[in-house]
């Protein structure tokens, strides 16, 4: 075997050993996560992505570990922003602390299976029509463009997406105590509960963000192995760094601006490949200095704000459109 499938096994070894802690001995007994137990796992995903990362150095070079250190990193960074769905759908849904962390087990393993779908789709396309890289730079630097121009609103929910609308009026959805399933059955009759509309919009709102993130790796490489391994970290680390950000997503006000001018760096590097190819590790050093700016300057910002446990995150926390009550 080469060094790419050592690589993939390590990976699914790891990965799937971790999971098995994860769900079947830290969280077999469904509990509210603490900043300090998230933190904790951030650190554990962070550590085996550099851990991968060296390991990639003496299989398949220095210049692909620096490609998949700087594609984890955007797509790390762009995933902050599912960071903020998750917690207005929590809200919205009003799904006790309890139960999101296995909403978001479930929901990130799907997002892992969709993100690898969509990789090789668009990794067959760059293939065979190289030119569709450069849509891929138009489109990023647009939508950075119009991220950074745009009112601060908020943001729209998977929630009130026709999908999840058509579900909740097709599908039988109990409102009787769960205990964190996702089916249960009430008098022989077999229904989804509310937690299963939530794990719904949060592929939804996968799909919806990889729009903007699978193309941006392709700005680093196309290199299948580095774009899909990069990805799948990036995803593994997404729960745990939820319920550390949480309680700050309120003084993150710049990151949004971070994300943008992230957005239309790389489009530009894109477009600007067949003039000057901006070597990787100044993609690298530019991406995390711009989103070292939003986040220092979102916290001295609103240093002497109240945290945001102490602060309504939606002005309606039950109101959800034709969707499901509280879970």
């Amino acid at each position: 075997m080469d060094g790419q499938a050592w690589l993939l096994i390590g990976l699914a070894v790891v990965v799937g050993g971790l999971l098995i802690l994860d769900l079947g001995v830290f969280h077999r007994r469904a509990h509210a996560v603490t900043t300090r137990e998230a933190l904790g796992w951030s650190a554990v995903w962070v550590a085996c992505a550099m851990a991968f990362n060296a390991a990639i150095v003496p299989w398949m070079g220095s210049e692909a570990a620096l490609q998949f250190l700087t594609g984890y990193l955007i797509e790390l960074s762009l995933s902050v922003d599912n960071l903020f769905v998750f917690l207005l759908l929590f809200t919205q849904f009003g799904v006790p602390p309890a139960y999101q962390h296995r909403v978001l087990f479930w929901g990130v393993l799907g997002a892992i299976v969709m993100r690898i779908v969509m990789i090789t789709v668009g990794g067959a396309l760059v293939a065979e029509f190289h030119w569709i890289l450069y849509l891929f730079g138009v489109f990023l630097a647009v939508t950075g463009a119009k991220m950074l121009l745009a009112r601060d609103e908020a943001p729209s929910s998977p929630a009130d997406h026709p999908v999840i609308r058509w579900l909740c009026r097709h599908l039988p959805v109990s409102d009787t105590p769960h205990d964190g399933r996702f089916v249960i059955r009430v008098e022989g009759r077999r229904m989804v509960t509310p937690l299963f509309i939530v794990l719904i919009s949060v592929e939804i709102a996968d799909v919806m963000f990889a729009v903007d993130s699978v193309p941006a790796i392709f700005a680093v490489t196309t290199d299948p192995f580095i774009v899909v391994t990069s990805n799948i970290f990036a995803i593994m680390g997404l729960r745990s760094m939820y319920f550390a950000l949480a309680g700050l997503s309120q003084r993150l006000r710049y990151l949004k601006y971070g994300l943008a001018t992230v957005l239309m760096f790389i489009g530009t590097k894109i477009l600007l490949a067949g003039v000057y190819a901006i070597p990787i590790a100044v993609a690298l050093g530019v991406t995390a200095g711009i989103l070292a700016v939003a986040v220092i300057a979102s916290l001295v910002k609103t240093s002497g704000e109240a945290p945001a446990s102490e602060q309504p995150v939606l002005a309606d926390a039950t109101a959800a459109s034709d969707g499901p009550g509280p879970a």
